[in-house]
C-alpha cells in the first residue's frame, strides 16, 4: 500500500514538473548572481548563472556610420515627390535648416514625435547607377539578440535589401537575411519565410518577399528580422517552453553565435519604385527614409554578470563569480584554480554558475569539482573548494588511507575494509527506509 502511495506521489510530481515548465515567469530572469545562505557550516554564498536585463534601447549605445558618407539629403537642398503621386512634391530636405534636415541620428531618436522624424537619403538622381547605402551600427561589445530587429521606413520599403551581421567588430560580415520583391531575380534564391524554417534548418539564410512587395508605404512601413520565430522552433509558439531553448543555446555553439553580434549592417540596394518602369523624368520619387531601427538585446557576459554599464563610451560587464574581462571571459589572476567556463542556463531556475576558484597556493589545498578533479573513495566536493572525505581517508582528493600513516603501511585488506564499511552503512540506511515504508 505504501509502495502504491509512493508511485502516486511520483506521478503527481511528474505532472507538477511538466506543468511548471510552461510558466517561464516562475523561472526568473537570471538577474541574481549569488545569494547568501545558511548551512551547518555557517554562512556561505550560493552562486547562480546571471545575465543583464534585455533592453530595446541598444541603439543608445551604438555608433552609426553611413557609406557613402555624403548620402544624406540636404546638401545641396532638394525637393522630393511622393512615390504614389508624382505631382505631390512638397517634401523638402535642407541640411542647413534644422526643421528641414534629416540626419542619421533621427533613425534612433525617441518615437512618438509629431511630425515623425527620420533620416533620408539623396534621391536616385544618378540613375541607372544603383542607389546603394550601407548603414553600419557598431557597439564595440558583443551583444546577444533577444527579440526581432525592426526597421521602420517612411519611404516605400526597399525592393532589394540585405541585413548583415559581424561577430568580430566589423572585420568580416555574414548575411542574416535577404529581402527582395523578387528573390529569384535579385539574389537567385527561392523566396521563403521564417515560418518555413525547422529546428534542423534554423541557421539557414533565407530571402523573403514579405517586406518588399507593394508600395502602399503609409500602412506597410516595417521590415523585420524574425528572432522570435526562430526561438519558437525550440520554445513553442508562445515561447513558454524556454527550458528547451536554453538547453539548445547551452549545448549548440553555432546556434548561440547566430544570435550574437558586435555589429549590424543594413545594405539598401534598390529603393521602392512602385512600378516595373522607372520614371526617369522624375527621379526625386525614389529615395530611402528610415524613422526607427529597433535592436533588442543584452550585453554578452557569459552568464557571469547581471549588470552592464556604459562607461567611457563603451559597454562593459560588471563581472561576478571571480571572473574578469569585457565579457567575463577569463578568471581573475588569483582565481585560476581550474579552467574558466561560461555559466549555464541549466538546470532551471538558477542555472550553473561555474565560478572561478582560488589558486591552489592561495587556499593551501587543492580544488575539486565534479568533472576534472573528482574526490576519490566516496569523498564529496564542497563549494568547489575542498573534498570532504569519508572516515578512513584523507588527502587533497581523499586519495590516501589513514593506514598509510601507521607503521608498516596498509595491508591489502585495508582498502577493502573501508569500502565494506561504507557499503554496510549504505545498506543499513536502505533497510531502515524500507522498514519505515512497510510500517
Amino acid at each position: 500500500m505504501h509502495f502504491s502511495s509512493l508511485l502516486q506521489l511520483q506521478a503527481f510530481w511528474v505532472m507538477v514538473s511538466s506543468t511548471l515548465q510552461y510558466f517561464p515567469s516562475s523561472w526568473g530572469h537570471y538577474d541574481v548572481c549569488k545569494t547568501e545562505i545558511y548551512s551547518e557550516e555557517g554562512k556561505k554564498w550560493d552562486y547562480m548563472a546571471c545575465q543583464p536585463e534585455s533592453t530595446e534601447e541598444m541603439s543608445r549605445y551604438q555608433k552609426v556610420k553611413l557609406d557613402p558618407s555624403d548620402i544624406t539629403c540636404g546638401d545641396p537642398p532638394e525637393t522630393y515627390c511622393a512615390l504614389e503621386n508624382p505631382y505631390m512634391c512638397n517634401n523638402e530636405c535642407d541640411a542647413s535648416t534644422p526643421e528641414l534636415a534629416h540626419p542619421p541620428e533621427l533613425m534612433f531618436d525617441r518615437e512618438g514625435r509629431n511630425p515623425t522624424t527620420f533620416w533620408q537619403s539623396t534621391s536616385w538622381k544618378k540613375y541607372p547607377k544603383p542607389l546603394v547605402v550601407n548603414i553600419t551600427m557598431s557597439w564595440n561589445k558583443t551583444i546577444e539578440l533577444t527579440d526581432d530587429i525592426v526597421i521602420t521606413f517612411e519611404s516605400g520599403r526597399p525592393e532589394q535589401m540585405i541585413l548583415e551581421k559581424s561577430l568580430d567588430y566589423g572585420r568580416t560580415w555574414q548575411p542574416y537575411q535577404f529581402y527582395a520583391s523578387d528573390c529569384l531575380e535579385a539574389f537567385h534564391m527561392e523566396a521563403k519565410t521564417a515560418q518555413d524554417l525547422t529546428q534542423q534548418r534554423v541557421l539557414d539564410i533565407i530571402c523573403t518577399e514579405d517586406y518588399s512587395r507593394g508600395y502602399v508605404w503609409k500602412y506597410d512601413k516595417h521590415v523585420r528580422f524574425e528572432i522570435k520565430d526562430r526561438f519558437a522552433l525550440f520554445a513553442g509558439p508562445q515561447l513558454h517552453n524556454v527550458a528547451s531553448l536554453y538547453g539548445q543555446l547551452d549545448t549548440t555553439k553555432n546556434l548561440r553565435d547566430f544570435f550574437t553580434i558586435t555589429d549590424i549592417r543594413i545594405s539598401l540596394l534598390r529603393p521602392a519604385t512602385g512600378a516595373t518602369v522607372i520614371d526617369e523624368k522624375n527621379l526625386s520619387r525614389y529615395f530611402y527614409a528610415i524613422s526607427d531601427v529597433k535592436v533588442h538585446g543584452r550585453c554578452k557576459c557569459n552568464l557571469h554578470a547581471n549588470t552592464c554599464v556604459f562607461d567611457g563610451n563603451k559597454l562593459t560587464c560588471e563581472c561576478e563569480h571571480n571572473t574578469t574581462g569585457p565579457e567575463c571571459g577569463r578568471c581573475k589572476r588569483s582565481h585560476q584554480g581550474r579552467f574558466w567556463s561560461p555559466g549555464s542556463y541549466l538546470p532551471i531556475p538558477k542555472g550553473t554558475a561555474n565560478i572561478c576558484v582560488p589558486n591552489i597556493s592561495s587556499i593551501g589545498t587543492n580544488v575539486c569539482d565534479n568533472e576534472l578533479q573528482r574526490c576519490q573513495n566516496g569523498g564529496t566536493c564542497q563549494n568547489n573548494m575542498r573534498c570532504h572525505c569519508l572516515s578512513g581517508y584523507y588527502g587533497i582528493l581523499c586519495e590516501k588511507h589513514h593506514c598509510e600513516k601507521e607503521t608498516g603501511g596498509c595491508s591489502t585488506d585495508s582498502g577493502q575494509e573501508a569500502v565494506l564499511t561504507s557499503s554496510s552503512s549504505l545498506l543499513i540506511g536502505v533497510l531502515c527506509v524500507l522498514r519505515l515504508l512497510t510500517m
